[in-house]
This record gives structure tokens, sequence and C-alpha cells, in this order.
């Protein structure tokens, strides 16, 4: 087994355990929280990563990605007043969904470490955050936690989007870990831990989308 870091990076205990290792890396589960995680010395170099994302083809205009993106979008639309306004977090070089929503009226700011760097808009409240296929790609996902809690303002949403774990079975073939960008991998149990240390209610739609909000 190779090494890895001592704790976890979501709830910072230090119960871990080999869940899966495949050619290519080492996937390490929390005892605590059961998060599921790459250590850092498989993470891909800044640089690696962008050259991957470079080639998502997210076209604001693709009906197809549309879709898919509405799978968040949607049911977040039940729960926001017209007046919301949103942050839409690692949109990414095309920012459909932050689109889709300003075509229903929504103020919408964008945030994206590589595509739009601009952290002024991390320093205003939302009534609405979303990051869709946004939390497997983060080495600290406890800090991009706090910091989306942070930015919402109570009762505000937090719409998320990643692929959930099933059982470990299924995990080694799974196509979700095929993607040498996607380290950190989350089941309804985290957020099941998550809601008791953190004031939030949470609810899963379909097998990929994680609405939250704050209390």
């Amino acid at each position: 087994m190779s090494k890895s870091i001592p704790y976890c990076p979501l709830c910072t205990a230090t119960g871990l355990q080999l869940y899966h290792q495949d050619k290519y890396r080492a996937y390490m589960q929390c005892a605590t929280c059961n998060f599921i995680f790459v250590p850092a010395s498989y993470h891909l170099t800044t640089e690696e990563e962008k050259q991957i994302y470079d080639q998502h083809q997210n076209d604001i205009y693709d009906q197809g990605y549309r879709r898919f993106l509405s799978r968040v979008m949607d049911p977040l639309l039940l729960k926001l007043a017209v007046s919301a306004k949103g942050l839409d977090f690692g949109c990414g070089p095309g920012p459909a969904l932050a689109a889709m929503l300003e075509e229903k009226g929504f103020l919408v700011n964008k945030y994206d470490l590589f595509y739009y760097p601009d952290k002024s808009v991390l320093n205003q409240n939302y009534d609405f955050i979303i990051a869709t296929e946004v939390i497997e790609h983060l080495a600290d996902p406890l800090f991009y936690f706090k910091q989306w809690l942070a930015l919402l303002k109570p009762g505000g949403w937090l719409g998320l989007m990643t692929k959930l774990v099933t059982n470990q079975r299924d995990f080694a073939n799974w196509h979700y870990i095929r993607d040498l960008t996607h380290i950190s991998f989350f089941s309804p149990q985290v957020f099941e831990y998550l809601s008791h240390y953190y004031p939030i209610e949470f609810e899963i739609v379909g097998n990929d989308v994680i609405l939250i909000q704050k209390q």
C-alpha cells in the first residue's frame, strides 16, 4: 500500500483504511465519516489538471449538456425566490448553468480557479451556490465546504452534482474513478455525517444531485 496522509481531509479523523487500489493509484476510506479519497502522492500537478480541463467541451448552447445540468437546476428552482442571487462555483470555461439560471432571471456570479479567477465574488453573500462536477476534484473538501457555508445566507441553498459511491464492489469498475482529476468521492453517509456537525439539512435527488440548506 502506498503512502497516504495520516488524516481524513474531510473530517480530520485518523482512522483510515485502504478501500481500493488499481494500477494508477490507491483510494483510502475514513472510518469516521466514510469519505473516500486519493492520497496526495497520486494527485496530478496543477498544470496536468488544467490540460485535461481544457479538453472539456462544455458548450453553453449544447442541449444535451443543458439537460444534464437541469438535473440540479430544476429541483433547486423550486427552493429559490425570484430575487435570489447565486454563485456558480467551479463553472469551467463554458458556464452553461450560470447562463441557464440567468435566462430564468437570476443574478449569478461566476468563479473558477482556472477560467474565472476573480476572487472578489468570494467576498459576497449568496442565496444559493451551485457546484456541478466540482467537489470530486477538490483535495481539501473541508475548506471549500466551510467556505460555501460562510458565503451562504441563512436559509440559503448549496446545489451539488457529483456521482455518489454505492458499494465497494461496484467502485472497482466505476467509470468515475478513471478520471485522474477525480480525487474525492462521496456517499450519502458522508452527507449524513456532515449534517450532525454543521448547520445543514440535505436531500439527495437521483444518484448525483445533493441539495443542502444552511440553517
